[in-house]
């Protein structure tokens, strides 16, 4: 450190929750790191919060490379009412995270001088009035949709509110999905059983169209596409079909289920299924053979949903009352809290 730069150090620290890490957290990261030569950035957890640490650490070493993101996990008071040794406390976890001593705590918060003080090192402010960022983790969690210029794209497939169009075959799932999506400016998966299986079955022969064995294949591709198009979404992702519909498919039609499809499908969580009924005309194609079955297929549909615990609403109607009930029910989505992890 030269003379010439009077307002840089060796080391240091910045330190919270991040519950979740904001565009705010950003600047205040960026700005300490160019104040410093080694920053490191503590995140600290405890077991009962929404979100798991490990993530929220994952999270900051994609938001800023070059940091070194530490996890604490002490299960500290979180008050200074809490405890009479808080602030002792709290100096002893953060000095232990740090490998290397830090010289200056930088801090967006009121308590930033008091900690400073018991570190025994210095305090910089960053943006205290939040006039640069205006924004809080407090209300990322309460209304992320309505905050999602300010969520950073490696914390937004977490966030982004996830909807579900289902049913049997030809009920306008397709149509649905990527009319929501132009609606919301939003990203849409698309069916990946159909560009898989129109890939496969020219090879094999005009009479097949699926096999047992691609169930799984079908369902692996269908939870990437959507995991990767996620990272893309504005605020609400919607799905053209989910694996619960792949295990249905695989049962009704080769009497059985691989044992990675159930618990993919019993593990994903979705904060809407949308179930579109079958008042619509049948249109056949090569891939679509149960126009007889679609009633029992609904059927099926509904209970499996109620068995996996899924939020539905069912959609019925022409093409335009269906799509104006659907968006009453992704609006209502929209304006709720942050679903905690499953």
């Amino acid at each position: 450190m030269s003379e010439a730069e009077p307002n840089r150090f060796r080391s240091g620290l910045v330190f919270g929750k991040f519950l979740p890490p904001h565009e705010g957290h950003r600047l205040l990261i960026e700005t300490a790191r160019a104040r410093v030569e080694h920053l490191t950035a503590a995140v600290c957890s405890l077991r009962r919060e929404p979100i798991p640490g490990r993530l929220r650490c994952d999270w900051l070493r994609q938001m800023c490379p070059g940091v070194e993101v530490v996890h604490v996990e002490d299960e500290n008071p979180q008050y200074p009412g809490e405890h009479p040794e808080f602030w002792p406390i709290w100096s002893r976890t953060l000095r232990r995270a740090c490998r290397v001593a830090p010289q200056v705590l930088f801090t967006s918060e009121a308590y930033g001088d008091e900690m400073a003080r018991h570190l025994g090192i210095l305090h910089q402010a960053v943006d205290p009035g939040r006039h640069t960022v205006p924004i809080s983790a407090g209300r990322i969690r309460e209304r992320p949709a309505a905050c999602w210029d300010y969520v950073p794209a490696p914390v937004r497939p977490y966030l982004v509110k996830r909807v579900v169009v289902t049913g049997p075959e030809s009920t306008g799932k397709t149509t649905l999905a990527a009319r929501l999506a132009r609606h919301y400016r939003t990203c849409w998966v698309p069916e990946f059983a159909r560009g898989y299986l129109d890939a496969q079955y020219p090879r094999r022969g005009s009479d097949e169209v699926c096999r047992a064995e691609d169930m799984e294949p079908i369902a692996r591709g269908q939870v990437g596409a959507e995991d990767a198009l996620a990272r893309q979404a504005s605020r609400v992702l919607f799905s053209d079909t989910d694996l619960i519909v792949t295990k249905v498919y695989s049962e009704h039609y080769f009497g059985g289920c691989s044992g990675w499809i159930r618990e993919a499908a019993r593990a994903r969580r979705y904060d809407l299924h949308l179930l579109l009924d079958v008042d619509v005309p049948w249109v056949p194609d090569r891939q679509r053979d149960q126009g007889h079955a679609r009633e029992e297929l609904h059927a099926r549909f509904r209970r499996e949903l109620r068995v996996h615990g899924c939020r539905v609403v069912e959609v019925s109607g022409d093409w335009d009352e269906r799509f104006a009930a659907a968006v009453a029910a992704v609006d209502a989505v929209l304006r709720e809290p942050m679903r905690p992890l499953s």
